[in-house]
Formats: C-alpha cells, sequence, structure tokens
C-alpha cells in the first residue's frame, strides 16, 4: 500500500476525523479491556480511561492511539473516509465514563462490578473495531435527533440565509435541495454530488464558516439535507 496526501489535517482539522482511526482506538481499548479482565491487571483500565480522557480534554496530539494512527499507520496506508467527529468523540466519552467507573470498582474492592464494567467496554470496542457498529455513535445520533426536534423542528428555511437565492415561481420546479455539510466530510460530498447527478439544485451551507445556521436549524450531524420550495417550507428530509 502507498500513501496518499490528506484531505483533512489531523491536528487541526478536529471537526472530522478519519474513519479509520476511531477503529484503530477502538482496537487498542478492547484489546486492552479484555487483557484486564482476564488477568485481573486492573490498572490497564485506569489507564485507557486516563488516554481517553487526556485526549478528549487536550486534543488529539496528546492521545498515544491518535499519534500512532496518524503518525504510523495513516501515512503508510492512505486516508479512509473523512466523517464528522462529534459521534466517535462522544463515544469515547462513554468509554471515558465506563472505564473510569470500573477503575473505581476494582478499588473499592467491588472486583465483581469492575470486571463486568470492563467486560462491556471491551465487548463494544471490539464489536465497533471489527464491523464498524459503534454503539456510542449511534446512541450520539439518536440523541442527536431529539435535540434537533426539541429545539427547533426544521420545517421552513429562510430564504434570506441563503444569500438570497431565487427559487423563482411555481410549485415543485422551484424546488432546491439545502445541505448542510463539511468541506472535508466524505459523506457530504457523495450525497451533494448524487443530488447534482439527478438533476437537483444544491445549496451548500458549511457548518465551520456558517455555525450560526447550524445552531439555529438545529443541525447536530452532518450531512443534515433537506428539499425546500419557494417559499422556503421544507418539503422532504433527504439526509441527516
Amino acid at each position: 500500500m502507498t500513501s496518499s496526501t490528506r484531505t483533512a489535517d489531523p491536528w487541526l482539522d478536529d471537526d472530522v476525523i478519519d474513519s479509520r482511526a476511531p477503529r484503530f482506538n477502538q482496537t487498542i481499548v478492547g484489546i486492552g479491556s479484555t487483557i484486564a479482565v482476564v488477568t485481573g491487571w486492573w490498572p490497564i483500565l485506569l489507564a485507557l480511561a486516563l488516554q481517553l480522557g487526556i485526549g478528549l480534554r487536550f486534543g488529539r496530539r496528546y492521545c498515544l492511539p491518535c499519534l500512532a494512527y496518524f503518525g504510523l499507520i495513516q501515512p503508510r496506508f492512505g486516508e479512509g473516509r473523512i466523517e464528522d467527529a462529534r459521534a466517535p468523540r462522544f463515544a469515547n466519552q462513554i468509554g471515558f465514563t465506563v472505564l473510569s467507573a470500573a477503575s473505581l470498582a476494582y478499588v473499592t474492592g467491588l472486583t465483581a462490578l469492575g470486571a463486568g464494567l470492563g467486560t462491556l467496554v471491551a465487548g463494544l470496542a471490539l464489536l465497533a473495531a471489527t464491523t464498524g457498529v459503534c454503539v456510542g455513535c449511534e446512541l450520539y445520533r439518536i440523541g442527536a435527533r431529539f435535540r434537533g426536534v426539541r429545539r427547533r423542528s426544521l420545517e421552513r428555511i429562510d430564504l434570506a440565509d441563503l444569500g438570497g437565492v431565487d427559487l423563482g415561481a411555481g410549485s415543485g420546479a422551484g424546488e432546491i435541495v439545502v445541505s448542510f455539510g463539511h468541506p472535508l466530510c466524505t459523506d457530504c460530498q457523495a450525497f451533494e454530488a448524487s443530488a447534482r447527478a439527478a438533476g437537483q439544485r444544491v445549496v451548500s451551507i458549511d457548518v465551520r464558516q456558517r455555525g450560526e445556521l447550524a445552531r439555529k436549524y438545529g443541525v447536530a450531524i452532518v450531512p443534515t439535507a433537506v428539499a425546500v420550495n419557494a417559499d422556503g417550507t421544507v418539503t422532504a428530509r433527504l439526509a441527516g
């Protein structure tokens, strides 16, 4: 395998991430947690919790698995699919919490509870690492949808927010697709390319540059896209 040029800087573009990086981190957490539970050497769980906590608090430069992936593996095998970093970050927060609780349980003599929590982390981390099914990420997405509904129902887009886009008169023909995304997000680019190939008119909103619009319309994950008619009414949710 040969290296390829990065589209996202792993240290500066921290609102997105190479999708392979979380799976590498989950492999480390899964294997480490398994060894800790099987051998009873619980300080491994504490070390894993500390690494997750340090990475969450201070950034990827201080996360040893991140340094290993972006410094050694990505340059050799190339960049994977770029995705929104918020879901895997939330999964790391869950992992940090459960690993910390497991360590505390061991310290206080609740060995069975500590082993149970450690086994839970090991199972979920290895599931994510081997299949790509990240339970913590899915919990984030479910919560994001509920938060979006609660804060603001996405029923109408103010056309003035789109920079004076003129949809013209008539029904249907004047519809456009409003796509909230990130310029480095692989899924965002693929969705917009597909929509344009299907003959749809797409207005892209870069949430990195237009964060106020993402907050206004309750956009918690990218890509989020809706079809909008000539008066700004949302007629269909297409993504997110």
